[in-house]
């Protein structure tokens, strides 16, 4: 029975694509969660997480899959993002052209968008 029920599925096209790319974004996060995050001593951080034994951070660590113990780069989640968004909304007040792409119409907020990305990468390296 259950059989039957797999089989139909990856008989329908579009439903096979989404499993495949559900399976591939899965493994390149999976990646991602052994990925150091650059300029962290992997020593003090391993030293601090055996002390918090029996602590809510453990308890958040095994959520991600133990990401957050290693302090990987997919740990930091959107933070990067949304500190750059915090910015470019000051700088808005600054540059009164940023102010303007702002209150703009749907192709400045993909610029806008653009900018936002452009800017979180280098957040997302920082010490």
């Amino acid at each position: 029975m259950i059989w039957n029920t797999i089989q139909n599925i990856f008989r329908i096209e579009e439903l096979r694509q989404r499993i495949y790319f559900t399976l591939a974004i899965l493994f390149v996060f999976r990646l991602g969660a052994h990925i150091p995050t650059p300029g962290i001593d992997g020593v003090a951080l391993t030293a601090f997480f055996e002390a918090q034994q029996g602590s809510i951070l453990r308890f958040f660590d095994m959520f991600t899959g133990g990401a957050l113990a290693r302090l990987t780069v997919f740990a930091l989640g959107v933070m990067p993002y949304i500190s750059a968004s915090i910015i470019m909304q000051l700088l808005t007040v600054v540059f009164p052209y940023l102010e303007r792409l702002s209150k703009e119409g749907e192709a400045s907020q993909q610029v806008w968008r653009v900018w936002l990305l452009r800017m979180g990468l280098p957040l997302l390296f920082r010490p």
